[in-house]
């Protein structure tokens, strides 16, 4: 059985790599981007009384949203449903979803399931911060089982430039892929 090793390159140098389609990807390609720690790149948004979405990326093309969701203190994020994946990585504290058993903590990567409903809460008494890659619409419903809104892509856009206009915050163009 051989043994796996990593792919050979002592090169500490860009590499220029033979690419059959270079023009084209240049062309019409779009290049990654970059969005740093500062909140002068990206704002916490206020999501609620107690909890707030810093805002890291959004591909309208596919509607898919990525964020860090932070909830300040012991908390709720109302009963919600997924129609598309949901990644998530804890990041501070804890937070769990009433309708299973466990916890996620730093460092612990959960996924949910398209369909499904469920509800985020944090009983950590510093609250919880978690990064979340979604895609598709989430749906939140009231405590009867009404359906309240929904946010997909678009919602989360808006979330981030309104708050921007309202505080005359320039738009972070990195954050739109």
């Amino acid at each position: 059985m051989a043994t796996m090793t990593a792919p050979p390159s002592g090169a500490y140098k860009i590499v220029d790599v033979p690419e059959l389609y270079g023009a084209l990807i240049k062309s019409k390609g779009v290049e990654g981007t970059y969005v740093g720690a500062s909140e002068a790149e990206s704002p916490w948004v206020p999501f609620g009384d107690n909890a707030a979405i810093r805002h890291l990326a959004f591909d309208v093309r596919d509607n898919v949203y990525v964020n860090i969701l932070w909830i300040k203190g012991p908390g709720v994020i109302g009963t919600h449903k997924h129609r598309g994946r949901v990644w998530a990585i804890g990041l501070e504290g804890s937070f769990r979803y009433l309708e299973y058993d466990w916890v996620c903590k730093p460092g612990e990567f959960i996924t949910e399931t398209p369909g499904t409903a469920h509800t985020l809460v944090t009983d950590d008494p510093n609250g919880m911060k978690a990064l979340f890659h979604m895609q598709g619409a989430n749906e939140f419903f009231d405590e009867h089982g009404n359906h309240v809104e929904t946010l997909d892509v678009w919602w989360f856009m808006n979330h981030y430039e309104t708050y921007c206009r309202e505080n005359n915050i320039p738009i972070n163009k990195q954050l739109y892929l």
